[in-house]
């Protein structure tokens, strides 16, 4: 998935995980140049650590008290420039995401859960994270195309949150989207979300796009479902070009109005956008 506007203030009790989970104001920023300044306000700050942001080894400017640094990682697929893409066997690396130019993994594949908490999510804490935004947890529908193929991928995905959990049962997960696996993982995890609920971003054209009304009943009803059935807060991460203030402002407005926590960035989560950062 691919700057920064959402803002959200609120508190949830996640009555069904381990441990409450207060929300405010969350941000998804992706970019290499991290600015206190711009972040300031949010109380959650999501990170590609890729670009090498440490929270232990930050400058205190940059970490008000309370705020929570959340790694982005990707659980279904892996780009080549990954660290860890090497250690991968070939045989795991069961399909491609022609769009972002990834490979996807099979879930189900013995040690894999192992794996991805040793390689991925526990260097990352020792880095100073405190949650993992795990992303791609659909991807195995590129390639699983029976009921009977599916159910072993969703299976293994059930695996490797369940194993985060137990190893970090301390660690903030935020999922997104993974709807189906809710019956099996609500108590494992902090929040859900997902994308593009009024504005979207097509990486394969590389162009914003509206959402269809079909596509946000549909996902308004997954929202409903995880916050009645689950107790668990909701986000909704929507996309608008940087200087599209009035698109962002709207879109915040809209999203809000619905009850779900707020966000609005730029196609890739690369830049922080003023527009809409205030209530």
């Amino acid at each position: 998935m691919g700057g920064v506007v959402g803002i959200f203030a609120g508190v949830f009790l996640n009555t069904a995980s381990a441990q409450p989970t207060a929300f405010g104001r969350i941000a998804f920023f992706y970019g290499a140049a991290l600015d206190p300044q711009a972040l300031a306000g949010y109380d959650q700050v999501v990170i590609e650590p890729d670009n090498g942001f440490v929270p232990k080894a930050a400058d205190p400017a940059a970490q008000p008290q309370g705020r929570r640094w959340i790694a982005y990682v990707s659980v279904g697929e892996v780009l080549p420039s990954r660290d860890y893409y090497g250690a991968i066997p070939a045989a795991w690396r069961i399909g491609r995401n022609g769009d972002w130019k990834s490979e996807v993994i099979d879930q189900a594949a013995p040690g894999w859960p192992r794996f991805f908490v040793e390689r991925v999510i526990a260097p990352l804490w020792a880095k100073g994270y405190r949650g993992f935004f795990l992303d791609t947890l659909d991807s195995y529908e590129l390639v699983a195309k029976t009921d009977a193929e599916r159910a072993r991928q969703q299976a293994g995905l059930v695996a490797v949150i369940k194993r985060i959990h137990h190893r970090f049962p301390r660690a903030e997960l935020i999922l997104n989207r993974g709807f189906v696996l809710m019956p099996e993982v609500h108590r494992d995890v902090a929040a859900v979300a997902f994308e593009s609920l009024y504005r979207g971003w097509d990486e394969g054209s590389q162009r914003y796009v509206a959402v269809p009304d079909a596509d946000r009943a549909w996902l308004l009803a997954r929202a409903r479902e995880v916050r009645e059935r689950y107790d668990l807060p909701v986000i909704a991460i929507d996309y608008c070009a940087l200087a599209d203030t009035a698109c962002a402002r709207q879109t915040v407005a809209q999203i809000r109005a619905q009850g779900l926590i707020p966000y609005v960035g730029d196609g890739h989560l690369m830049h922080v956008n003023p527009a809409a950062a205030q209530d």
